[in-house]
């Protein structure tokens, strides 16, 4: 039996009252518009993909199976979705409080020089929001008396602004290298044919900084890894769909407004996760609902870019905001502490660690951890 393998069917789950009927005939849709994307420059993926004995031998689309057409999948197929900061480099320990320290020198403020304990305990009562940790540092120690009251905002950014200069600088140089152990797993995952998604795109310190990071793997290890920042996210087929920035060219104005009526669903729950969000906060002290969104919908292109459902990828994740994300789509998440997480909890990531290699984190420990 052929069954429609579009990672988007992997990623939407149809809800509401004639489930079975809307399923079966998006199912079809779906098949029909793979046929036809495929023979454009789309970027879904042909259907070649086996599911372990973890996905029961079957395809689901909320209450809708399709058995897989073969018994024969033995070894499950994975993909590697990698954050960069915290993950590939611990920038709030190695660059930002510098970079901030700069800024502040830069303008003036003799007063103001952060030590990592003042530093991450900013962090940590912010939740990682840069704006609200200068409210929150000069709300103690007092405001310049140059700055009027009518000028605070001003005056944050372009502490901000500066401080952005100085991180691009410092992340540039060679005085601050990647985490140990990152290239070797990186180079053992793709000698296993795993491939590995670098994301660039929600980096807090900015995606020009976090490409930066991504550089240091070296040209040989960018050309078997693929960068998901910004643009790949809006180009993904997933991101059409939930940005609403309609469908391939290609695709007759029919099918994308039946494209569009087969994603209600997905719309509808992301609203549920909106709504849901300051409970979240509350739970994590992590991140703004529409944060959230741009970052599920990030782990979404990845897994598409991949070629597997989002099931089959597992994030490995430095930030809380990545591990509320990977949580709300079911993706399986393996955080690396960084200075920024040292002290938080994680009860729905599989494993926590504190870096790769060694007895921490490496390709056969993060497999063995899938399979059991």
């Amino acid at each position: 039996m052929e069954t429609a393998s579009c990672p988007i069917l992997h990623t939407i789950r149809f809800r509401g009252g004639a489930t079975t009927t809307r399923a079966a005939s998006s199912a079809k849709l779906y098949s029909d518009i793979h046929g036809k994307l495929l023979r454009g420059n789309s970027i879904i993926p042909p259907p070649s993909y086996k599911f372990g004995r973890k996905f029961d031998n079957r395809l689901q689309f909320g209450r809708f199976i399709c058995n897989a057409s073969t018994a024969n999948t033995t070894q499950q197929k994975i993909a590697i979705l990698v954050e960069v900061e915290g993950v590939l480099m611990d920038v709030y320990r190695l660059c930002n409080r510098q970079a901030f320290n700069v800024a502040f020198r830069k303008l003036g403020l003799d007063c103001a020089n952060w030590t990592e304990p003042v530093y991450l305990d900013l962090v940590r009562k912010s939740a990682g929001d840069e704006e609200r940790m200068l409210i929150l540092f000069f709300n103690r120690i007092g405001w310049p008396t140059s700055v009027a009251t009518s000028e605070k905002g001003t005056f944050m950014k372009n502490v901000l602004r500066e401080k952005k200069n100085a991180l691009d600088d410092l992340v540039i140089s060679n005085a601050f290298s990647l985490r140990p152990g990152a290239e070797a797993f990186i180079d053992d995952a793709c000698d296993k044919g795993i491939p590995v998604i670098i994301l660039t795109a929600y980096c807090t310190s900015g995606e020009k900084v976090a490409r930066l990071i991504a550089e240091k793997l070296g040209t040989d290890r960018m050309s078997k890894t693929k960068i998901v920042g910004d643009d790949e996210v809006k180009q993904s087929f997933y991101g059409q769909l939930v940005f609403g920035k309609g469908v391939s060219s290609s695709l007759d104005e029919k099918l994308a407004k039946e494209v569009s009526r087969a994603a209600s669903a997905e719309r509808q729950r992301i609203a549920e996760e909106v709504a849901s969000i300051l409970k979240l906060k509350v739970e994590l002290n992590t991140t703004s609902s529409e944060s959230l969104q741009n970052i599920v919908a990030a782990l979404r292109a990845g897994a598409e870019y991949a070629e597997l459902p989002v099931n089959n990828c597992v994030l490995i994740a430095g930030s809380q905001s990545g591990v509320a994300a990977a949580e709300r789509i079911s993706m399986p998440c393996v955080v690396l502490r960084s200075s920024s997480t040292s002290r938080a909890e994680f009860p729905s990531a599989i494993a926590v660690m504190d870096g790769f290699g060694g007895a921490d984190l490496t390709i056969s420990r993060l497999v063995r951890k899938l399979m059991s």
